[in-house]
């Protein structure tokens, strides 16, 4: 199957699922990637990270058979794991970077854990917590962390219940694209419903 059907399977079959236990969220899987793509669209950011933006949680409704709230499921790694052979550093780095720049802005601003749902604070320990100065550095030290601190403030601003966004059909227009190596311009917003 080719990996756009898959991307398109995963979120047909696992999409409605709510977040559940200590994870649970206000929104779908499936509307917090619509949500979350649409906000990269409308800061004007480059294809690669809407579709980062649309991809990076796509790890979580891969069924691995275990978990639970007592565990890091690492979903970055098994998100990348599923595109890599698809798509451009430049939509993976910043998803399996994502949850590193939560502890990154964890660290670097004080406040910025009094943002979190519930959910995104229970993850985070689960995730390690903040940063020490050696991870901070480290962290920034790679190239696509400013991308994945971006990606990361859509994330946690993309949990609006009964938020209007384009269909999954529309990005998936943009992940053929990216897929098959089209040199794209930036996106106009047209299919981006204003807020």
């Amino acid at each position: 199957m080719d990996i756009i059907e898959q991307i398109e399977e995963i979120f047909r079959r696992h999409g409605s699922r709510c977040y559940d236990g200590a994870r649970v969220e206000p929104v779908t899987a499936l509307e917090h990637a619509l949500q979350c793509a649409q906000l990269a669209e409308w800061a004007r950011a480059d294809m690669a990270l809407v579709a980062a933006a649309l991809l990076h949680d796509i790890g979580h409704l891969i069924d691995t058979g275990s978990g639970g709230d007592a565990v890091d499921d690492v979903h970055e790694l098994r998100s990348v794991g599923l595109l890599a052979s698809s798509f451009p550093a430049a939509v993976l780095e910043p998803i399996r970077l994502h949850v590193q720049a939560k502890r990154y802005l964890v660290t670097l601003d004080p406040s910025y854990d009094r943002q979190l749902t519930p959910a995104s604070a229970h993850s985070l320990r689960l995730q390690g917590g903040p940063f020490d100065a050696a991870q901070m550095h480290q962290f920034e030290d790679q190239p696509h962390a400013e991308a994945a601190v971006m990606l990361r403030r859509w994330d946690d601003q993309a949990k609006t219940p009964g938020r209007r966004t384009p269909p999954l059909a529309y990005y998936l227009t943009l992940l053929e694209d990216l897929r098959d190596g089209a040199r794209l311009p930036r996106r106009t917003i047209v299919g981006a419903f204003d807020a």
